[in-house]
């Protein structure tokens, strides 16, 4: 097994449970949201810089707004990754689903995530607060208001499809190599 396919496993089984966390175990639930951020942002950097002609392909070949919401949503979540836990709790990116007494039986999928502030940035050279704005941007664009289920399954949608190109690319070049 490869390296990308174990981390294409591990993204998998990360955001898995995600669907069976249950909503009462907040404690739970917010650290295997934070793991799977984790994973999906690994995942895509592993892609980006071991696969890029795989990656850019197959990005430059979905239809605009697909590839604009598919680069918002992997900025977001990076600026999810960068924040949270050292700037932002969970609990500050993530609404639960508020529901009826006894309703919190029900999974996280549902819960969305929220509309934060703009990050401090003063600390950062220009460059650093550009690049740093314009992933709060994509994640209030992208992110914010929609659900933990939505992002995460659109998102290792994306890169499981990736990876599946550029192993099967790279099965073929070494079998045309022999």
């Amino acid at each position: 097994m490869s390296a990308l396919d174990w981390s294409i496993a591990a993204m998998g089984e990360a955001t898995g449970r995600v669907l069976s966390v249950k909503a009462w175990d907040r404690p739970r639930a917010f650290a295997v949201i934070t793991e799977a951020v984790w994973w999906l942002t690994i995942v895509d950097a592993t892609l980006v810089r071991y696969h890029h002609d795989t990656y850019d392909a197959l990005l430059t070949g979905q239809p605009p707004a697909q590839r604009r919401l598919i680069e918002g949503t992997l900025a977001g979540l990076r600026f999810v990754r960068n924040r949270m836990g050292h700037y932002l709790d969970p609990d500050d990116f993530i609404q639960p689903e508020e529901g009826p007494p006894g309703a919190g039986d029900g999974g996280i999928t549902a819960w969305t995530w929220k509309s934060v502030s703009a990050p401090a940035l003063g600390s950062l050279p220009p460059r650093g607060q550009a690049w740093e704005m314009t992933r709060y941007r994509a994640y209030q664009a992208q992110l914010a208001g929609r659900t933990i289920g939505e992002i995460f399954g659109r998102t290792a949608a994306f890169l499981k499809l990736i990876a599946a190109k550029a192993t099967s690319g790279t099965a073929g070049s070494a079998q045309a190599a022999r």
